[in-house]
Order: structure tokens, then sequence, then C-alpha cells
């Protein structure tokens, strides 16, 4: 994000991931949060302030919107009711490369990087320290956790979790709704739904099966 909103931003969530999203966002130089969660206990706060139940149906002057919900497809839900008025985050310790594209409701956190080229689509999340290398295409409501790493020119469908410090070699592409395990390492192409796990990354299977 080049500059923050006018005046603030009502952000979708009071979980973890949204008190993360409002440490990105104060970094960036956003001066005003309201929480925006419903079942937020009155007068709960976080950094100072404030939560509501539902969110206005007209926001004020220069208000924006953010969804701060981890789970992929309640995100993709949260977007599409509000896309109008979305945001993207981007901490002031992430970089963009030269000609990297970032879609609204995205979250850039704190030391992630986007590569030269690369295209990341609506309301996807890019955690602490996650690497998204040069001309890779991150599909919208995707999750690229904590220190993982997409190499370049690889292609993440939409609904996907990468799970922390795991690895995408390059060129390689995974379709959509596909859960990637913690450290796993994916090496070849991912063309079916499921949770992958391992180096090299293969389907987990069902321990009744």
């Amino acid at each position: 994000m080049t500059s923050p909103p006018e005046a603030g931003i009502y952000i979708l969530g009071f979980g973890g991931h949204a008190r993360s999203v409002a440490d990105v966002a104060l970094a960036a130089g956003v001066k005003d949060l309201i929480f925006v969660d419903a079942n937020a206990r009155r007068d709960e706060r976080f950094a100072g302030f404030p939560t509501v139940t539902i969110l206005p149906m007209i926001l004020p002057p220069g208000w924006k919107v953010f969804p701060a919900i981890g789970d992929n497809l309640g995100r993709k839900a949260a977007c599409s009711d509000q896309s109008a008025l979305l945001v993207k985050l981007i901490s002031p310790t992430a970089t963009i490369g030269t000609q990297a594209q970032v879609g609204p409701g995205t979250l850039v956190a704190h030391h992630a990087h986007v590569g030269p080229a690369a295209t990341v689509g609506r309301g996807v999340i890019i955690n602490t320290g996650a690497i998204v290398e040069h001309e890779c295409k991150i599909a919208d409501f995707s999750h690229i956790s904590v220190n993982a790493t997409v190499a370049g020119r690889a292609h993440i469908g939409s609904n996907v979790f990468i799970g922390a410090g795991a690895t995408v070699i390059d060129k390689v592409s995974i379709c959509d709704d596909v859960i990637v395990g913690a450290g796993a390492t994916v090496v070849d192409h991912i063309v079916a739904p499921g949770t992958y796990v391992g180096t090299p990354a293969h389907p987990l299977k069902n321990p009744a099966s």
C-alpha cells in the first residue's frame, strides 16, 4: 500500500490474524482502526482500538475495509460482500518487485517478498517472511504461510493453503482447493484437490484406508 486510506480501516475479524493485520496497518501509517466481529464482547479492544459487532451500512467518508479472516473461504465471502471498499495492506518491511501486482483485500505481511512481475490476486495472505518469487501467480483467496517459499514462475490456484516453512519449487502448478502441510516440498504439479505432506509432497492418506 503506497499510502494509507484517507481516514481508517474497518478490520473484519478480531482473532489472531486480525491482530496481525492491525499491526501491518499501523506500521503502514493507518491512523484509525475499528474491528468488526459478531462475537466481540462489549468494549473489547486491541491496541486501544474498539470493536463493533456489525459493519455500518454506510461507511464514514474515506474509510475502507480489510478482511482479516484466516480461513480462505471465509475471507472470500467477506471480500465478495465488500468488494468495492477493499484496501490492500503491505508492510513497510515487505518488498514488492518491479511490475508486481497485488490485489485488493490482500495482506503482504512483515518481511515478506513479492518478486518482480509476480501477480497476487484478491484476498490473499502473504504471511510473515513468506517469499513469492518472480513471475509467480497466486490466485484469489489463497494463503502463503509464515516463511513459506514459492519459487519463480510457480502457479498457485484459488483456496490454496501453503503451510509454514513449505517450499514450492520453480515452475510448479498447484490446482485449486489444496492444502500443503508445514515443511513440505512440492516438486511436481498438483492436479487434484486434497492435502499434501512430506518431501517430496504426496497426498495424505486416510488412516482408515
